[in-house]
């Protein structure tokens, strides 16, 4: 009988349950993502988040025509993952609303073009959003997007849904790099974020790919007063994810 799953999460623990109690055991090919999907009855950008996170926490390893592997966990990363922004607010118990700033299709300067491995001048999608948790700017957004990688968001307004969100459920990625540091605010990070003229910004600048194709590059921008980020090393599954 299939199972119908809404989220990624109840995915990622049914699946982990399966590792876990070696119903698929260490060296086993588990299912391909559209099996699943059409097992949990789910798209199938939904069970490659489920995958990826997985993947990401050492327990499978993912490698392009030869599948998903069951692999032993040597190693205990601190694991990044992409949060939706929406999400990660409401989960600390926060009021969280959006607002679209700005939204073109310009050519890329030259760093962005290094950034989305594209040659300098070819047209792009630029996006800047804040994310408010209550009234208080969390997070500006910088956002650059590859149009050869992601034709179809030529068509999104992100008046309503943000870049982060819809790239999350719509788009699946093979492989994200994250670079974290503190940095003096700029002047638009200053406006934006409502940060007083000394306040510091920490910034995380993420660049995700589809196989060998750059989707995104994005810089977000928080004060440095009132940003922390928290990692946490646990198996993601619950004891009646068999059940």
């Amino acid at each position: 009988m299939t199972q119908q799953l809404k989220t990624y999460k109840d995915i990622r623990q049914i699946v982990m349950a399966r590792i876990t109690s070696q119903i698929w055991p260490v060296g086993e090919l588990i299912p391909n993502e559209q099996d699943l999907a059409e097992e949990f009855g789910v798209a199938r950008a939904t069970v490659n988040r489920a995958i990826q996170e997985i993947a990401d926490a050492g327990f499978v390893e993912r490698r392009r025509k030869a599948g998903t592997r069951v692999v032993p966990r040597r190693s205990r990363d601190a694991v990044v993952q992409i949060p939706i922004i929406g999400e990660q607010i409401s989960d600390m118990g926060r009021y969280y609303s959006y607002q679209l700033v700005a939204r073109e299709i310009v050519p890329v300067t030259k760093k962005i073009a290094k950034e989305l491995s594209l040659t300098p001048r070819t047209p792009a999608m630029h996006l800047i959003c804040r994310h408010f948790a209550d009234d208080i700017v969390w997070q500006l957004e910088d956002r650059w997007i590859n149009l050869a990688a992601v034709p179809t968001v030529k068509a999104q307004k992100f008046d309503v849904i943000g870049p982060n969100e819809w790239l999350v459920r719509e788009i699946p990625y093979s492989n994200a790099e994250h670079v974290f540091r503190a940095a003096t605010a700029s002047s638009i990070e200053r406006r934006h974020l409502d940060l007083e003229s000394d306040e510091p910004v920490f910034v995380i600048e993420r660049k995700t790919w589809q196989a060998s194709n750059i989707i995104t590059w994005v810089r977000l921008s928080h004060s440095g007063n009132r940003f922390s980020m928290t990692t946490r090393d646990e198996i993601p599954y619950g004891k009646d994810a068999l059940e």
